[in-house]
C-alpha cells in the first residue's frame, strides 16, 4: 500500500490493540504501543532510503529483504528494543511482551497488505526471491483509507470506544479482502473462457483505483502481450507490445538500470527507436497501463557502438520521457 495508508492503519492497529487488556488498562503502555504500531507500519518501507544512492538499486530492493521472513521478526525487535528505555520499561516483561506483540501484529499487517498489490513483496525471503503479487488491491484504495480516516475521527473525538470500533473495521475490512479476490478470481475466469486465446495465454486482472474498472493483459504464449481495460462489464483491447530482437536491446540488458528493471519485473518488453547519434531503447513493465503508455521504465540511449550515453530507470510519463531523452536531429 502506499505511505498514507500505512500511516493510518498504524493509528487504526493502535485502536485495535485496546482489545488487549493490558493496553487498555494501562495509558503508558497504550502510548508505547502506538508509537510500536506506527512505526512497524512503516518500518518494511526503510528501504526508501535507498533512492538516496539512485533509482536502480531503490528498485532492485524496495519491498525486497525489508519485507522479509526474517524482517517480520526483525523490525518488532528492534522498535521494542528502542521504546523499552523510552517508556521505562526495563524490568517489565509483561509490558515488553505486549509492545512487542503489536509492534509485530503491524508489521506482519503491512506486508500482508503490500502483497496484494500490483508490485508485490519478496516477502518468502530467504527461501525464494520471487515476487509475490496477487494483484488484488490497487497501492491506494480509497475504501481502505476512507474508512479508517474515518474510524480515526469516531475513536479521537470520544464518539466510539476504539475496541468495538476497530474490531468492527477489520472484520468489514477481512470481508471486503476476501469480496475483492472472489472478484477477481471471478474476472479472470470469465474472461479466459470468452476472449479469443491461444493455448499457453495467460490473464491478468489488474486492480485500478476505481472498483469498476480493471487492466486485463493476456500474456501470449510467443512472450507478446495484450493490454486492455475492463469497464462496465465490457473489455476492449487498446494496445499489443511485442519484444522487438534488437543487438541494441541485447546490449542494453547489461546495463545496471535495465537489470534492475528486468529483476523486478517478468513483464517486460522493450522497443528500439533509431536515431542519428545511435539508438534508444525503452523497457516498459506491461502491468502499468496509464494513458496507452508504460509509466514504469527503464531507458537506455546509446551511440552506434552500444555505448550507453544516458539512462533512466523509474517512473516517467511519456511526455516527461520524451523530453528527457529528447536527440535533436544534428546529434
Amino acid at each position: 500500500m502506499d505511505t498514507a495508508t500505512h500511516f493510518v492503519m498504524g493509528f487504526g492497529l493502535a485502536g485495535l490493540s485496546f482489545v488487549d487488556p493490558a493496553v487498555a488498562s494501562d495509558h503508558k503502555l497504550a502510548a508505547a504501543v502506538m508509537l510500536g504500531t506506527l512505526i512497524g507500519s512503516q518500518a518494511p518501507d526503510a528501504d526508501t532510503a535507498l533512492r538516496l544512492k539512485n533509482n536502480a538499486v531503490y528498485i532492485r530492493n524496495h519491498r525486497g529483504i525489508t519485507h522479509s521472513l526474517p524482517f517480520l521478526l526483525l523490525w518488532p525487535a528492534l522498535i521494542t528494543l528502542v521504546l523499552t528505555p523510552l517508556f521505562g520499561f526495563i524490568g517489565h516483561s509483561h509490558e515488553i511482551l505486549h509492545l512487542a506483540l503489536w509492534s509485530l501484529v503491524a508489521v506482519v499487517v503491512h506486508v500482508f497488505t503490500d502483497i496484494f498489490n500490483t508490485y508485490g513483496t519478496q516477502a518468502a525471503r530467504p527461501f525464494t526471491e520471487r515476487w509475490i503479487a496477487l494483484n488484488i488491491i490497487h497501492i491506494f484504495d480509497p475504501f481502505i483509507f476512507g474508512s479508517h480516516v474515518a474510524a480515526i475521527a469516531l475513536w479521537v473525538t470520544g464518539l466510539v470506544p476504539p475496541a468495538p470500533l476497530f474490531v468492527t473495521l477489520y472484520s468489514v475490512i477481512a470481508l471486503y479482502y476476501m469480496w475483492r479476490t472472489a472478484i477477481h478470481i471471478r474476472l479472470t475466469r470469465r474472461i479466459s473462457r470468452r476472449d479469443d486465446h491461444g493455448p499457453g495465454d495467460r490473464y491478468m486482472a489488474i486492480p485500478t483505483i476505481s472498483l469498476h474498472r480493471w487492466n486485463i493483459v493476456k500474456c501470449r504464449r510467443d512472450g507478446s502481450y495484450d493490454i486492455g481495460v475492463l469497464a462496465g462489464g465490457r473489455l476492449e483491447w487498446i494496445k499489443h507490445s511485442k519484444g522487438m530482437k534488437h543487438p541494441a536491446i541485447e546490449e542494453s540488458r547489461k546495463h545496471p538500470d535495465v537489470r534492475a528493471f528486468l529483476y523486478f519485473t517478468s513483464y517486460a518488453v522493450a522497443e528500439v527507436e533509431e536515431v542519428p547519434s545511435g539508438y534508444i531503447v525503452r523497457w516498459g513493465d506491461v502491468r502499468y497501463l496509464h494513458r496507452k503508455q508504460f509509466p514504469f521504465v527503464a531507458v537506455v540511449v546509446m551511440d552506434r557502438h552500444y555505448r550507453p550515453m544516458q539512462t533512466y530507470v523509474g517512473w516517467l510519463s511519456s511526455e516527461k520521457l520524451d523530453e528527457r531523452f529528447a536527440v535533436s536531429p544534428g546529434s
